[in-house]
């Protein structure tokens, strides 16, 4: 489902203000679903990633539809600005020059595989998300990342070491999913 301008700028409108909310109060903002375009009160899961001056500054989100879209967006949003444990929270000042995108993702969908090249032959750069799980471990990059990893080799390589398991592992319990976004800013 493809969302229309205005339910885009609505969706990054609260993000922005699930971010001041948090500055505030401590906490996301409250989401009243009946303000909102039924469109975009289904469940759907979202990643929201925060920049600053072009880096990274916060990214978290759900691989699976749990709670309504805008629900969902004022929750990562929030934890994006302050909970992301690579960075302190947020601050005040830091608001001002914040980046916001936002990213819908579709349901994953397995891929079927028999080798490390089938697997790698049937990637899409720049088009695929990716989902690993071996075991308790998971891993996912969004399709964004093919713009810092372009080869699909180094792509699943450094997906493996995100899960925590080493650059050249392989196995036949490996299971990876692929999914595809809807990104704005």
């Amino acid at each position: 489902m493809l969302l229309t301008n205005s339910q885009k700028a609505e969706l990054l409108k609260l993000a922005k203000a699930s971010i001041q909310e948090g500055l505030k109060s401590g906490r996301p903002l409250q989401i009243d679903l009946q303000q909102y375009d039924p469109a975009i009160t289904l469940k759907r899961a979202s990643f929201v990633t925060l920049e600053r001056g072009g880096q990274l500054r916060g990214c978290i989100g759900m691989l699976e539809a749990v709670r309504p879209l805008v629900e969902d967006i004022a929750e990562n949003a929030f934890a994006a600005a302050f909970r992301d444990p690579r960075f302190p929270p947020l601050s005040e000042t830091e608001y001002a020059d914040l980046d916001v995108h936002i990213s819908i993702l579709s349901p994953a969908e397995a891929i079927d595989f028999v080798s490390e090249p089938d697997l790698i032959a049937q990637l899409q750069p720049g088009v695929d998300g990716l989902i690993l799980r071996e075991g308790y471990r998971r891993g996912t990059f969004l399709p964004s990342v093919w713009e810092q990893l372009p080869d699909p080799v180094q792509f699943l390589r450094h997906l493996k070491q995100k899960a925590g398991l080493p650059a050249d592992y392989w196995s036949e319990t490996l299971k990876i999913f692929r999914y595809r976004t809807e990104m704005f800013s």
